[in-house]
């Protein structure tokens, strides 16, 4: 898309790679959810998923005549390619979905994988593989949208586990992949935990990423261990389970699960209320919060 097509643009963008975008463009920064020129034509929203949902949601509730040009800042959402509006909205997750909140038009600027703190890439492939893993093994998923999925996590497992430009695109594609199917008890955790976790602990970087990596291990060998069925179906398609579980392993942080344990006991019944853990491979019932405080996590 050429720069004169974009009409008076406007570019909002996540504070840690402000001084990074406005040395290479020229485009001038404001948030439209407090300050934003009347006749702009484009906004140009430049984040993580907080920030590229909030501005899809802007768009449509606020200002349709305006253009949406969506540049993830980080990979794991790929909030840029999904049709998903996730908000944070007195402390729970509230969600949409519709064809209209797609971007006008995405755009992968690679160099700004250079702004990502090794740290933060490594827990933002937690919510990147709890999107293709649990759109693929998800009860709507088909055979062929399991094949898609299945060729994406092969591409996956020959990226590192850690800072690579090509995260953009393959995290785009796993949100778009699992768009079309659902996700699980992962996303169900996460959505119920996270906004009591940031207010409980602001000081250990809560947020939905991190609380994917950590969960995905124990979710994943939950669904393995309840269903062989999901075991099967995956080499079916030629992946290789174990290797699946060593990855989420390596994203796992014993840490960070044994401070989320507490809330995640006195939140079981909200986690099992929630609309992702509902169509989790393995039907999620109270007696399972046992199996996530055993010796085996704890």
């Amino acid at each position: 898309m050429k720069a004169a097509d974009l009409g008076k643009a406007t570019i909002w963008c996540t504070p840690s790679v402000s001084v990074y975008v406005q040395s290479h463009l020229s485009i001038p920064l404001s948030e439209p959810l407090t300050n934003f020129p009347a006749d702009t034509r484009t906004l140009i929203a430049i984040g993580g998923g907080y920030l590229l949902d909030e501005s899809k949601a802007w768009i449509q509730d606020k200002a349709p005549n305006v253009r949406l040009v969506a540049i993830p800042s980080l990979w794991g959402s790929g909030a840029e390619a999904s049709p998903i509006i996730v908000q944070n909205r007195n402390g729970a997750k509230v969600i949409r979905m519709d064809a209209k909140f797609l971007p006008f038009a995405r755009v992968i600027w690679p160099e700004l994988a250079r702004t990502i703190p090794e740290a933060r890439a490594k827990e933002a492939l937690g919510d990147c593989w709890a999107n293709a893993l649990e759109g693929f093994l998800s009860p709507l998923a088909d055979d062929r949208l399991r094949g898609d999925i299945a060729l994406l996590m092969q591409a996956m497992r020959r990226l590192p586990l850690g800072n690579h430009p090509d995260w953009f695109e393959l995290s785009a594609q796993a949100s778009a992949a699992q768009a079309q199917s659902s996700v699980g008890l992962v996303h169900g955790i996460a959505h119920t935990l996270e906004g009591p976790l940031i207010a409980a602990q602001p000081d250990q970087g809560w947020g939905h990423a991190k609380l994917c990596a950590v969960y995905l291990w124990p979710v994943t060998r939950f669904n393995f261990q309840h269903n062989n069925a999901n075991r099967e179906l995956l080499q079916k398609y030629g992946l290789d389970p174990d290797a699946l579980l060593k990855i989420a392993r390596d994203l796992y942080s014993d840490g960070a699960y044994r401070k989320a344990l507490p809330l995640l006991q006195s939140l079981w019944t909200a986690v099992l209320r929630d609309r992702c853990t509902r169509t989790n491979s393995v039907l999620v019932r109270a007696p399972h919060l046992d199996y996530f405080t055993t010796e085996a996590f704890v």
